[in-house]
């Protein structure tokens, strides 16, 4: 087929010999649809080209390129893993309804963690006070050993006078009262304002207080800061998480209301640093998943720093080789973590950690729109990943539902 051109609102189509690129800025208005033989070609505005005259025209299919979904012909061995080689540790987990659970919603919740072999959740979202107090007795007094909590703070009035005292203060109750560890949000360093309307920073020297108190308690902070570092760049045709942006519009972080994303995890940084006598895990691969001899050098220059891989698991299952090396390096640096609960989602986790399966898919295509590759690790990678590193960092976890080592 000769040159052909054809241009949309937003897109530019061009077909050559058998070749379609597809340029502009934005591609969410762009249709296209193939018909009939050889040749048939459409562009946004519906025209056909290489139409035999003499056939009737066939209806025209129209379909938008968040719905593309092809199904691979590639012929691969493939072992879905529904169930995890050895019991583990989920350290990201989040139950908000905790205080409220029916005694059957507990159990259900623990039958579906006994089919999978996860044998402790940890429940990021405790709350504090009377709700952390509740959410320990629904769920560790009905299933002792099972369930651990983390409790959470708050930064509303943290210009008052006392805030520090009084925050530390319920914190010790909080320990007092069954919470493991610390959970902060991404508000801290984001959303998060003082009564000024001044943005919080993640290294608020009001806050050291608190991270101080935890390396007392000997209870870790996980800690959420910012977002994948694409959220701050253009939204364009090169932006890797345009389509997730596209589905979660409130996730852009425009310039004018945000700090760089460089600018927020350097204050995370300097808390690390400030504070080596407390344990800090950096949720989500601290975002450097796409980056992990990054996330290597943050682990070499701190040793009280460890991550876990809630939500970004579709980084390491695009670079198989390159994240099992670091998962073999860094094995004693690692934790299982998911987030978001969904039975079936845990599967892909222990398919990618587990087996060596080619090209398959990841669960949710807004974080990978990409294949995912096993990458086999060891059994020694797997049980640090699974459940050591969490039975050594992480208070108050039951030693009995694990392998003894």
């Amino acid at each position: 087929m000769l040159g052909e051109r054809g241009r949309g609102a937003h897109a530019e189509v061009v077909v050559n010999s058998g070749f379609m690129r597809i340029s502009g800025i934005l591609i969410t208005s762009l249709t296209f649809a193939v018909v009939g033989g050889a040749g048939s070609c459409f562009g946004q505005s519906g025209s056909r080209t290489g139409q035999d005259p003499e056939r009737p025209a066939a209806e025209e299919p129209v379909m938008y390129w968040e719905e593309y979904e092809p199904r691979s012909t590639l012929v691969v061995s493939a072992h879905p893993t529904t169930r995890s080689r050895y019991p583990f540790v989920d350290v990201h987990a989040h139950q908000f309804r905790a205080p409220t659970l029916s005694a059957a919603q507990v159990d259900e919740l623990l039958a579906a963690m006994d089919e999978m072999n996860m044998a402790v959740m940890v429940n990021l979202s405790g709350g504090s006070g009377e709700n952390l107090t509740a959410a320990v007795a629904n769920l560790s007094g009905r299933h002792p050993g099972r369930f651990v909590n983390f409790a959470n703070i708050s930064f509303e009035g943290i210009d008052e006078p006392g805030w520090a005292g009084r925050t530390v203060a319920q914190l010790q109750a909080d320990v007092q009262n069954g919470a493991v560890g610390l959970k902060i949000f991404k508000n801290l360093g984001m959303t998060a304002v003082d009564a000024a309307g001044n943005r919080i920073p993640v290294d608020d020297p009001r806050i050291d207080p608190v991270w101080a108190k935890c390396g007392e308690l000997g209870i870790p902070v996980l800690i959420h800061t910012a977002d994948p570092a694409p959220f701050w760049e253009p939204r364009d045709r090169f932006n890797e998480r345009w389509f997730e942006l596209k589905e979660r519009p409130e996730r852009i972080r425009p310039p004018g209301d945000y700090p760089p994303w460089a600018d927020i995890m350097a204050e995370q940084r300097r808390v690390f640093a400030r504070h080596p006598g407390t344990t800090f895990i950096a949720a989500h691969l601290n975002w450097l998943g796409n980056d992990l001899d990054a996330l290597g050098e943050l682990f070499d220059a701190l040793p009280n720093v460890y991550s876990e891989t809630g939500a970004v698991l579709a980084e390491l299952g695009r670079q198989p080789r390159k994240a099992k090396a670091f998962l073999t390096e860094y094995k004693d640096r690692i934790l299982f973590g998911k987030d978001a609960w969904g039975v079936e989602e845990y599967y892909v986790y222990f398919r990618t950690f587990e087996t060596e399966d080619e090209y398959f898919d990841y669960y949710r295509k807004r974080h990978g729109f990409w294949k995912m590759y096993g990458l086999a690790l060891d059994d020694d990678v797997l049980k640090h990943i699974y459940y050591r590193n969490a039975l050594r960092i992480i208070p108050g976890i039951d030693r009995s539902h694990f392998p003894v080592d």
